[in-house]
């Protein structure tokens, strides 16, 4: 990523709507049933989206695509058990014609309707072009429940947040004690994946395991974390607390990528490009790379879908950290200090993020 990158403090709708995946129809729909909190306001009188806002977009998103109806969604939300109370409750997981979500906001009912629709617009082509038609309908109705109740199952299985990643990513993080990642590290893989793929969040995953095997490291991130979060706007971007907290935020990354080479993490990325390469070898064929899309996609389906790549950096520049300026400050001063690193010391792409809340927002995306 170009140093020079500076990541939005929040986004309007249409960006918000565009990085989810969703519309801006979509989401003010999500506003008028309680779905989605309304935002702050900015001075034109337009809603502004931050990273919570992005998260919560997420889910919502995520567990729609599994079927799961806006209601349930919204009543899961409410009692603070999104994953397993609406999972629970799905339209999906049951297989049948009920009211279900879809990815603008709205609904879709039963097969049968869809059928009959079809037979009514058509009626003059004879009553066996009619049952064939109906017959491809329900076959198409029935693989995308198929899709959804996997999808649901899924969430169920891996329990909260897990269950909103790939299996790929999943899979990277399947030896963890119960418990050992927090809700911020799987918000974290969960945009990482949407801006990078698969790929790119179960390599990124390995930070995070990092720090789950390794309490004393978990400790130190933690205090860095709130180090940097303490550099508000109240704070001037020559403060010397700025260049200090650079310092220990550079001997940090590089006790963390230490622990991940004695590890032997950094060899686990390593065969992550090969399972990849293996998994999808018409996609690595056709664009040249090993990662979600090649170095400059963004896989935002989390699944290959083109029809919603975009570029890297504008997914990134439509997802909102609220950096204060004394912030992004200390995050340049990190980057130049890893950049005067010898070459044996600097961070691989494959052993670092893209922007989080807790981490830097300059690093290299692995491709």
């Amino acid at each position: 990523m170009h140093p020079s990158f500076t990541p939005p403090r929040q986004v309007k709708i249409g960006d918000a709507a565009a990085f989810v995946g969703s519309t801006p129809r979509a989401i003010r729909h999500y506003h008028e049933i309680g779905l989605l909190p309304e935002p702050e306001r900015g001075g034109d009188g337009r809603r502004r989206y931050g990273y919570e806002d992005m998260i919560r977009l997420l889910w919502i998103r995520k567990m729609a695509d599994a079927g799961i109806a806006l209601d349930d969604i919204r009543d899961a939300f409410t009692t603070g058990t999104a994953s397993d109370d609406a999972a629970s409750t799905g339209t999906a997981s049951t297989g049948t014609a009920s009211t279900g979500a879809t990815s603008d906001g709205t609904t879709s009912t039963g097969t049968a309707s869809v059928g009959t629709t079809d037979a009514r617009a058509d009626g003059g082509d004879g009553v066996v072009g009619i049952l064939k038609r109906l017959e491809e309908t329900l076959a198409e109705q029935e693989t995308e429940l198929r899709r959804q109740r996997t999808a649901v199952q899924r969430m169920r299985t891996e329990g909260s947040r897990m269950g909103l990643l790939s299996d790929f990513v999943t899979q990277r993080l399947k030896d963890l004690p119960e418990n050992s990642l927090r809700q911020a590290d799987l918000d974290c893989l969960l945009v990482t994946e949407r801006i990078f793929g698969p790929l790119g969040a179960a390599v990124q995953a390995t930070r995070f395991i990092a720090l789950a095997t390794h309490p004393h490291l978990r400790k130190e991130s933690d205090r860095i974390d709130a180090a940097e979060a303490a550099l508000d706007d109240g704070v001037a971007v020559d403060d010397p607390r700025v260049a200090r907290v650079a310092v220990e935020r550079h001997a940090f990354e590089t006790a963390l990528h230490a622990a991940i080479e004695e590890s032997g993490l950094d060899e686990d990325d390593d065969a992550l490009f090969d399972v990849w390469d293996t998994l999808r070898p018409s996609a690595t064929a056709d664009d040249g790379e090993g990662g979600g899309g090649g170095e400059d996609r963004a896989d935002l389906s989390s699944g290959g879908q083109k029809a919603h790549s975009m570029n890297v950096f504008e997914a990134m520049g439509k997802m909102p950290y609220d950096f204060s300026p004394a912030r992004l400050r200390c995050m340049e001063l990190a980057e130049e200090l890893s950049a005067q690193d010898p070459p044996a010391a600097q961070d691989p792409p494959a052993a670092q993020d893209p922007p989080t809340v807790q981490d830097r927002p300059t690093v290299q995306p692995a491709t």
